[in-house]
C-alpha cells in the first residue's frame, strides 16, 4: 500500500487574484452540489469543476468539504438575518422565509438534505450553529404564549418545527404541491399566494 501524497498548497500562479471572487464562485457551487446530492454525496472534485477552480484551492480557503459546508450554513445564517429581525411579527418571519422558495432554492434543498442524512449531532457540522439560529424563534413564540397571543397548548419548539416545514414545502414537497394545485412549485405567483396563505394562519392564532 503507498502512503498518500500530502497535501499541497495551491502555487501562487494557481490562486485567483480576486480572492473574494474565487471564494464567492467556490461558495456557488458547492450550493448547487449540496443542494442536489447532500453532504455525504458531494464531491470537492465536482465542486471545483462547477466553480472552474482548482481542486486545491477548496481546501486552500476551506480547509475542506466541512469547512466549506460550515461556510455555506454561516452564509444561510446572514441570509436569515437580513431575512427576519426578532422584533418582526411571527407571520411576516414566516412569509418571509417560505418567499426564499423562489429565489434561494438550493439553500432550502441544502436543509432539507441535512435533515434526509441526519443519523446524530456528531455527523452534523451545522448542528449547533442551526439551534443558534433558530432559538430566537422559539423564545419569540414564548414571549406570544405568555401575552396570552397564542394559545395555551403550543409547544414553542414543536411549533417552530411546524412552522419551518410549512414554510419549506414547496422546495421539499414540490410534487405534492403540482399534484394538488397544477402549479409550478417554483413559481413565484404560487410562493408568494402561499406565503401570504402561512402569514395570514399564523395572524389568525395569534388573534
Amino acid at each position: 500500500m503507498t502512503a498518500s501524497k500530502p497535501r499541497r498548497s495551491p502555487k501562487p500562479q494557481e490562486r485567483q487574484r480576486d480572492p473574494e471572487r474565487t471564494r464567492r464562485l467556490i461558495l456557488e457551487a458547492a450550493g448547487a452540489e449540496f443542494a442536489a446530492k447532500g453532504y455525504a454525496g458531494a464531491r470537492i472534485a465536482s465542486i471545483a469543476a462547477r466553480a472552474g477552480v482548482n481542486q486545491q484551492l477548496i481546501s486552500y480557503y476551506f480547509d475542506g468539504k466541512e469547512g466549506l459546508y460550515k461556510a455555506m450554513s454561516e452564509q444561510w445564517a446572514e441570509r436569515q438575518r437580513e431575512l427576519v429581525a426578532p422584533e418582526m411579527p411571527l407571520s411576516e418571519q414566516l412569509r418571509r422565509l417560505a418567499l426564499e422558495g423562489s429565489t434561494n432554492r438550493d439553500g432550502m434543498r441544502l436543509v432539507a438534505w441535512s435533515g434526509l442524512e441526519y443519523e446524530g449531532p456528531e455527523t452534523d457540522p451545522d448542528h449547533g450553529p442551526r439551534a443558534q439560529r433558530l432559538n430566537p424563534t422559539v423564545e419569540r413564540i414564548e414571549a406570544l404564549k405568555a401575552e396570552g397571543r397564542l394559545p395555551e397548548w403550543i409547544d414553542p419548539a414543536s411549533f417552530t418545527v411546524l412552522l419551518m416545514a410549512a414554510a419549506m414545502a414547496p422546495v421539499t414537497l414540490p410534487h405534492v404541491v403540482e399534484g394538488l394545485t397544477g402549479t409550478d412549485p417554483a413559481s413565484p405567483d404560487f410562493v408568494r399566494g402561499y406565503a401570504d396563505q402561512l402569514a395570514k394562519l399564523v395572524e389568525h392564532l395569534e388573534a
